[in-house]
């Protein structure tokens, strides 16, 4: 029970524009790590093939593939509906910055349209594994030390 409504409800919103932004967040590192990654590859940046970058990158949209798969909805959406609810909102509604994040990341359509851009953006992540593939760290090229002195 809060002693003051108006100041909980108010922290429940900014909790949920909080969750917004770390789900906007996700969803750019996946969006944008991939198209970093395309780019650093034929730029000849060695940081995107660096294997831990690029298996948090998978395995980011490999959770997004999961969750379409099996009609989970994403935890993130889950937890802001939630907090909005305490809030005294309904699922969705948010300040100026929660709104407009949100707006970025959440479009209408019919769920099997997701799953397939979902699916199909986890297979060009997997792909660039053949076409950028990441250092893997025990097969780096071994160096030779310079001759020691007699």
């Amino acid at each position: 029970m809060c002693l003051y409504p108006y100041w909980c409800m108010a922290i429940y919103k900014l909790l949920a524009d909080m969750v917004v932004i770390l789900h906007a967040t996700y969803v750019g590192f996946v969006v944008v790590g991939f198209l970093l990654i395309l780019i650093g590859a034929v730029r000849r940046w060695r940081w995107v093939r660096d294997l831990a970058f690029r298996v948090a990158h998978l395995a980011a949209i490999a959770v997004v593939c999961g969750e379409a798969i099996l009609g989970i909805e994403c935890p993130l959406t889950t937890l802001e509906n939630y907090l909005r609810r305490k809030g005294g909102q309904g699922g969705y509604a948010a300040d100026f910055i929660g709104h407009w994040v949100h707006e970025l990341i959440f479009f209408d359509a019919p769920p099997w349209v997701f799953t397939i851009v979902y699916i199909a953006f986890g297979l060009l992540v997997l792909a660039t594994f053949l076409f950028a593939p990441p250092r893997l760290p025990w097969r780096q090229p071994h160096v030779e030390s310079p001759a020691r002195p007699q």
